[in-house]
């Protein structure tokens, strides 16, 4: 099987969801989320987590970014949308459909950045914790 490696940036609250299924899966998108937004590369999944987690209350002010392989057959249904500057490409996946994709997802969800915003307090999971700390270290 052939696989595509995906991006996605995310706050410390999504991570510990995240780590409760063991890097597995995405937790299910919230009602307003209409749309499940994995990014193409690493680079823009850093720009994400560093300039809107950080600040972001929501996200506790921490953007990880994460990465993780997926079935490229799979993912031919969906169309490389561009929003910006030239490496500014994700998919759209629609939020029901979001279970579809995690079953689509070959291995572990891996952490590959951390950035942190003056108000970042540590999470109470600490699976969680010493994931961020073996980051850091690098």
């Amino acid at each position: 099987m052939k696989t595509i490696t995906l991006y996605r940036p995310v706050g410390l609250k999504e991570m510990e969801l995240i780590t409760a299924s063991n890097f597995k899966t995405f937790p299910p998108r919230l009602e307003w989320q209409p749309i499940f937004y994995p990014v193409m590369n690493q680079e823009y999944a850093a720009q994400i987590a560093r300039e809107w987690n950080t600040p972001d209350e929501f996200s506790s002010y921490c953007g990880i970014v994460t990465a993780f392989e997926v079935d490229s057959e799979y993912l031919q249904q969906f169309e490389i949308q561009n929003v910006g500057d030239k490496n500014h490409n994700e998919l759209w996946i629609p939020s029901e459909e979001l279970r579809t994709f995690n079953e689509n997802i070959v291995g572990e969800i891996k952490i590959k950045q951390v950035f942190y915003g003056e108000k970042y307090q540590p999470s109470q999971n600490e699976t969680l914790n010493k994931k961020l700390k073996e980051i850091d270290a690098l």
